[in-house]
């Protein structure tokens, strides 16, 4: 394998836009079934991937207002995307000047959301951060205070990025595997939930587990511990190879799209560009524009 960090960035952003717009026509059907549905349009995943991306750009690094403002102008653009419900409630909160890292906090009660938005979004910030694990964190955990506050939902963000850093590193060494990934996972949270869910993806990879254990310990729902880690866990089954990673993913069933998104944007990075179905990309919305995101990010290297 060769080092080309440039292909990384591009297979992480298309990765992730290719594993979203699979998901969200796959769920419930089967893996022949692929080409046949395969239509490349996504959905909110991508569209706010994209503003995360749009914003480290804008700023070379992070700016939590412009960040906000981006997802609340690409919103306005395209509302029909599928955003949840909780994302609409903060962009108003925000407009109305409530800061734009306190908004958030207001939902559910007080107790803030822990779903997995703000982890399907944050490739961009382990692209550009992959080499720096505190920065990584940081700016992972920050752009997550925006829409989730809780921290299983912020977790779930910072642990995304770092998978995607991960993958970056992973394909520049050939002396890492499967059981090596999930221990660096393990080391870098403290969180409780997420580390009981690393020690079950271990087990699983071991067995050889099928989909139905794998959904049953890992999840596959919307809930941030309910999806992340079953990301991390179907690039590291199909390790070898980008299309089984996400088709396997999407077959899970539950929120296909953003497992689809988050397994893409890892297997992405590690694989490069090259190794996502020429017809996927081909198909793929907006492609040149998430391809132009990607290198800009590179550039900033």
């Amino acid at each position: 394998m060769f080092d080309d960090t440039r292909s990384r960035f591009l297979g992480c952003l298309i990765g992730c836009a290719v594993g979203d717009a699979l998901g969200c026509r796959l769920e419930g059907l089967a893996s022949l079934d692929v080409e046949s549905v395969f239509d490349g349009r996504w959905t909110d995943d991508t569209h706010m991937m994209i503003g995360v991306a749009e914003s480290l750009i804008a700023n070379k690094g992070f700016n939590g207002n412009h960040m906000a403002q981006t997802f609340i102008k690409n919103y306005e653009q395209e509302p029909w995307r599928g955003y949840a419900s909780g994302p609409p409630k903060v962009f108003r909160w925000i407009k109305s000047g409530v800061p734009w890292d306190e908004a958030a906090k207001q939902l559910f009660g007080g107790a803030g959301s822990y779903g997995n938005g703000a982890a399907m979004r944050v490739a961009p910030v382990g692209l550009l951060y992959y080499d720096d694990t505190e920065k990584l964190r940081f700016v992972a955990h920050a752009q997550s205070m925006i829409t989730h506050t809780h921290e299983l939902g912020t977790e779930g963000a910072v642990i995304q990025a770092y998978s995607v850093a991960l993958a970056v590193k992973a394909s520049q060494s050939s002396e890492w595997d499967s059981y090596e990934f999930l221990e660096k996972l393990m080391g870098f949270t403290s969180n409780e939930t997420y580390r009981r869910k690393l020690k079950k993806a271990v087990e699983l990879l071991k067995e050889g587990a099928d989909r139905h254990k794998v959904v049953k310990e890992l999840g596959n729902s919307v809930e941030a511990h309910n999806s992340v880690l079953t990301a991390v866990y179907c690039f590291l089954r199909n390790w070898g190879n980008f299309k089984d990673a996400v088709t396997y993913a999407v077959n899970l069933g539950g929120d296909t799209d953003t497992i689809g998104a988050m397994t893409g944007a890892i297997s992405g990075a590690y694989h490069g560009v090259e190794a996502i179905p020429e017809q996927w990309r081909n198909k793929l919305e907006r492609r040149a524009y998430i391809e132009k995101l990607a290198e800009d990010l590179w550039a900033l290297k």
